[in-house]
């Protein structure tokens, strides 16, 4: 019988439990330790769109596919490309009904779809990793608020952009591409906003003009997502530390000037400001001298800019690594390996990735948008 190393998984996210639940489907042990409080402690943030190459087969080697397609919003894959100084629709996109390959799905739901086959005992909740140290025999102990666990023979760092795994392994850290994104709610948007319902439509929504973007997005149980996205002034700093902390809705409909009312008035009407998000990426080709017991999957290995491909590539991650681990006669030579694809893989998208964002949020952002729509989509009829 083939030895099954211990194994600490960091992050309970989207790439944390699909790993956690490779392992369990296989019937191999792992601990999922997780900062937050409980599952439900605070918001996930917005819808994903899991797509067929990766976090679709992400979960059918978890064996969760039919669970996912159960729960996912089938009617909610729709695209829409609005001029920010007229708001007329410039490109539009609506799969038919049963044709559409990208549901959506909550994040707070896709968790919960995670954590149902692991019981209650695998995630330990309000576990803040203070350190981590490398014994002489290469195994790693964490070092928890509430004291030492461990040893462990791998611990997979699924902890996201600020990684606490990857300072062990490299001191390379994200960098603000200086563009914030700031987050606002509609709630019950249907029955009370029906013309932000209206313009954002079920699905997506984009505005982009002058180096800023208007944003759209339809969730589950009537909540509707607007993202402002800016780049930040020169005042405003060059850090994520430093951007506008504290800003409310009448500066930031002062940095939309020009925009088409029926646009900002996603931005004056929504029911409050949720989150301020500077986007942060690590370089495009970020790599690490491997170490035996450690090793990174999704955002802690090659977080890059908002655009619908980091969770899907996370959880690929985790799966194919789990599912790597499971069948190799040496699992530290799997891991290896692992790290090898994953990053050859990452670094491809994530230079398309950071170029796409860029983009969006340059001198000629409406072509950008419009661009993009048309090498996917075909265009709306003259």
């Amino acid at each position: 019988m083939r030895q099954q190393p211990s194994i600490a998984i960091i992050g309970a996210g989207p790439a944390g439990l699909t790993a956690a639940n490779v392992f369990h489907r296989h019937g191999w042990q792992c601990e999922v330790f997780e900062s937050d409080a409980s599952a439900a402690s605070r918001d996930q943030g917005g819808s994903l769109d899991l797509h067929p190459e990766d976090g679709q087969l992400a979960l059918k080697k978890a064996g969760l596919f039919a669970q996912f397609m159960a729960v996912a919003r089938h009617e909610d894959q729709g695209l829409r490309i609005i001029d920010g100084a007229s708001g007329a629709v410039m490109r539009e996109f609506a799969p038919a009904e049963g044709e559409g390959d990208r549901p959506e799905i909550d994040r707070d739901v896709l968790r919960q779809l995670l954590l149902e086959p692991l019981g209650g005992n695998v995630v330990h909740w309000a576990a803040q990793i203070r350190a981590l140290t490398v014994l002489p025999d290469g195994r790693v102990t964490l070092q928890l608020e509430s004291g030492s666990v461990g040893p462990f023979d791998l611990v997979i760092g699924a902890d996201g952009a600020w990684s606490k795994v990857r300072t062990v392994l490299t001191d390379i850290f994200p960098a603000y591409t200086g563009v914030t994104f700031v987050e606002l709610w509609f709630d019950d948007v249907d029955q009370a906003h029906p013309a932000a319902a209206e313009l954002v439509g079920h699905g997506t929504m984009f505005a982009l003009r002058d180096q800023a973007g208007i944003i759209g997005q339809r969730n589950g149980k009537g909540r509707l997502r607007v993202y402002a996205a800016f780049r930040t002034r020169a005042e405003d700093g060059d850090r994520p530390d430093k951007t506008p902390a504290n800003l409310g809705k009448d500066e930031l409909l002062a940095r939309f000037p020009g925009w088409a009312p029926s646009l900002t008035s996603l931005l004056r009407d929504a029911d409050h400001i949720a989150a301020i998000r500077p986007i942060v990426t690590l370089p495009a080709q970020c790599r690490w001298q491997h170490q035996s017991g450690l090793t990174l999957v999704g955002d802690a290995a090659h977080v890059m800019p908002p655009l619908g491909t980091g969770v899907n590539l996370a959880m690929l991650d985790a799966a194919e690594l789990a599912e790597n681990l499971i069948h190799a006669a040496d699992w530290r030579l799997a891991v290896q390996a692992s790290e090898r694809v994953m990053l050859d893989r990452s670094s491809a998208i994530a230079s398309q990735c950071i170029a796409s964002f860029d983009a969006m949020f340059g001198p000629d952002a409406h072509q950008s948008g419009v661009g993009h729509f048309d090498a996917h989509h075909a265009p709306l009829p003259p």
